[in-house]
């Protein structure tokens, strides 16, 4: 290790502040679990507390603080990909356009609920 012990001792209180702050974050991900709210907002509330916990590991425990062209690389190409992603369904489709769909059943006459087998 080539710090000084302030500096061994800087970095260690920042990683007990982190574990600290994990361990908080997790309590407070389980309190949100039974919380009585509607399954989008529990799934926005939870990525919420995720994105948290991930970026103090990511930028402490992983030392990506000081990495910020990385990251934004990194983000970048996240992005790119993701409207790649988003698109691929509807570059399939573009081969489609102005051809009219139709069922192989539509013209099947319509069974009634007390018809059914």
């Amino acid at each position: 290790m080539s710090g000084s012990i302030e500096e061994v001792k800087k970095h260690v209180a920042a990683y007990q502040k982190v574990g600290v702050t994990l361990l908080v974050l997790t309590g407070v991900t389980v309190a949100a679990s039974y919380l009585p709210t509607a399954v989008p907002l529990a799934i926005v509330i939870a990525l919420i507390i995720a994105t948290t916990k991930g970026s103090l590991v990511a930028s402490i425990f992983m030392h990506l603080r000081n990495e910020r062209k990385a990251i934004y690389w990194a983000l970048a190409m996240t992005v790119l990909f993701w409207v790649f992603l988003m698109f691929l369904p509807l570059l399939g489709q573009l081969d489609h356009i102005g051809v009219p769909k139709t069922l192989s059943n539509a013209n099947a006459p319509a069974m009634h609920a007390d018809e059914e087998h």
